[in-house]
């Protein structure tokens, strides 16, 4: 059975059956010598404090996770991926199985992105029109597939997320800037049809500011969403795409730290190593996301306080220390020896993915409560400073 539309928009809270500051975004604490800044900001399946590294759960899962343990790590909200549900097991059938949130068993908020990454990392197999993007399911059934800004909100409300994402063109690095030009164009345009389109009351739509590294045409795209409609929070996209990250915060940093506005949530997306948390904090940046965590867990690495671990090396053969003294991890928590772990990363036992996946996300979760903590102190100056001094600081 496929609920229609129209009981789908039934089973919908109305506005008045929801709390009164949902999506209101609280700012808390203010560190006074940097732009770093803690909040809170209210979904209907919860509030999200801020600063914040949410997990990815791609296919509405993290990968080898519970969503228990996902929560008892620490996670107050994560991410699931548009594109990859909608192609299986569909918009229809999630919204069928009551949404997202009942379909996964994960309690709490959920963000979705547009899916849009994904489509135009198809290349050859993409097609772009003012209307929309046309493009192959190559990694699927190889299915032709049409998008349009309202195709991508009607899959965004079945899939119900708490926030959801704009469509956008996100353009890879090095692109000539006329080809950004059009992509914040493209972007510009599809933001004011999703923001015109979207209708779900309990779900929050941000919008998403493109521009590659050039500030005038990231300011062109930030304006043009400030005025086609009053989003609750604003995406940052088209970084992290192949440039390195001292070209990123040439832009980066000025963008959040001067021209976005300030009593809205600021989500740098796909961008999730330590040390670019720590700095774009200090920039004044809210919310990050990153496969990075699980990823490099599963092919055995490891974030710590001494830099990253690449648990394949031979030297943690007679290695009879946990990952990072420091950590609460299962991992670390449970007496998981570095020798432990590089054989079963040498023997591709699962486990070795899976303890290396809960540390590497508590670690990043822990990281962001002591950056709340030193925001709310007045001392995240200091802080910064000590982390780059620090082991830690060699992540990349």
């Amino acid at each position: 059975m496929t609920l229609s539309d129209d009981s789908l928009r039934a089973a919908w809270p109305q506005p008045g059956e929801l709390p009164d500051n949902l999506f209101h975004f609280d700012i808390t604490a203010q560190d006074p010598k940097t732009h770093a800044r803690c909040g809170v900001f209210h979904t209907a399946h919860g509030d999200v404090p801020t600063p914040i590294f949410m997990p990815v759960g791609t296919k509405a899962t993290v990968k080898g996770l519970m969503p228990s343990q996902v929560a008892d790590l620490g996670a107050k909200i994560i991410l699931n991926n548009t594109y990859h549900l909608a192609m299986r097991p569909g918009a229809d059938l999630v919204a069928e199985m009551g949404g997202v949130h009942k379909f996964m068993r994960w309690n709490g908020p959920i963000l979705t992105d547009s899916g849009g990454f994904q489509v135009f990392s198809h290349n050859e197999f993409m097609k772009l029109t003012n209307e929309g993007v046309s493009f192959r399911a190559i990694e699927y059934d190889g299915a032709r597939i049409r998008w349009t800004p309202e195709d991508n909100m009607a899959i965004a409300e079945k899939l119900g997320s708490d926030i959801c994402m704009q469509l956008d063109q996100c353009p890879g690095y090095p692109a000539t800037k006329a080809y950004v030009a059009r992509a914040v164009e493209l972007s510009s345009m599809w933001g004011e049809r999703c923001w015109n389109a979207h209708t779900r009351p309990d779900q929050a739509l941000f919008g998403i500011v493109q521009g590659g590294m050039h500030m005038d045409l990231r300011l062109r795209s930030l304006a043009h969403l400030e005025e086609c409609g009053d989003f609750p929070g604003y995406g940052i996209g088209g970084y992290s795409v192949g440039e390195d990250h001292e070209t990123m915060y040439e832009t980066l940093e000025p963008l959040v730290a001067e021209h976005m506005p300030k009593n809205k949530p600021r989500y740098l997306m796909g961008v999730g190593n330590p040390t670019t948390l720590v700095r774009a904090v200090a920039s004044g940046v809210d919310m990050f996301d990153c496969v990075l965590p699980t990823r490099t867990a599963r092919m055995g690495t490891a974030f710590s306080s001494e830099g990253r671990l690449n648990l394949k090396n031979a030297r943690f053969k007679h290695d009879q220390r946990v990952l990072d003294e420091h950590c609460d991890c299962p991992a670390c928590a449970g007496g998981f020896t570095r020798a432990y772990i590089h054989h079963l990363v040498r023997q591709g036992e699962m486990l070795g993915g899976i303890l290396l996946s809960q540390h590497n996300i508590r670690y990043l979760l822990a990281l962001m409560e002591r950056v709340r903590a030193a925001i709310a102190q007045g001392r995240y100056e200091q802080f910064y400073r000590d982390w780059m001094d620090s082991p830690a600081a060699n992540d990349f």
